[in-house]
């Protein structure tokens, strides 16, 4: 079984195409939703998050948006989160390849957004970066609800150049031609995959 990162920017369009891989019938693991999954009511998260940062837990599980203000109040505080969040990301993960591999997938996808700020590409056996022209990015980013031009540059900030994340790819796929040019190219990416190239 192939375990391949697929990695992007914000707005990059990698959720759109990690939706087009799980089209092709390829399991596709997605670190944000084990989060989300980890953070809901009586998720893994919740309790320890409590301990750190009571503000940020209402109605039993944790809200995000007051972790986001506390986190931009508090930038020191992301290790104490991380420290918290990636034990229970990687559990999550582990179990998902487990019956990955019981089910006899050929391929399968972790969608890891801070792929190579986390070093993760090390256990892998490709990955896949979604790009955009950077304008296209940017418009698309500043659509999104509550978005302003200073949360975009810091959330980029924080992210490995796009630039350089294309240089350490084994596949690009281009999402600035739409969504039939992306498509065509999560085939061709499957078919390399597949053929062992």
């Amino acid at each position: 079984m192939k375990i391949v990162g697929l990695t992007g920017s914000i707005g990059m369009g990698k959720t759109t195409t990690a939706n087009m891989f799980a089209d092709e019938g390829v399991p596709v693991f997605g670190a944000d939703a084990a989060v989300h999954a980890l953070y809901a009511r009586g998720g893994g998260a919740v309790e320890p998050i409590r301990e750190i940062f009571p503000d940020a837990v209402r109605d039993g599980a944790v809200d995000r948006s007051a972790l986001a203000a506390h986190l931009h109040e508090n930038p020191q505080d992301f290790e104490r989160l991380e420290e918290i969040v990636h034990p229970l990301v990687q559990a999550a993960r582990a179990q998902f390849l487990e019956s990955s591999k019981d089910s006899g997938a050929d391929i399968v996808i972790l969608d890891i957004p801070l792929l190579y700020e986390t070093g993760g590409e090390e256990q892998l056996d490709a990955v896949i970066v979604v790009s955009a022209p950077a304008a296209v990015q940017r418009e698309r980013v500043l659509q999104r609800p509550g978005m302003t031009e200073e949360k975009f540059t810091a959330i980029l900030s924080r992210q490995t150049p796009d630039s350089e994340k294309r240089k350490r790819a084994d596949f690009v796929i281009e999402t600035g031609a739409g969504l039939e040019a992306a498509r065509r190219q999560v085939h061709e990416v499957l078919a390399a995959l597949r053929g062992g190239h």
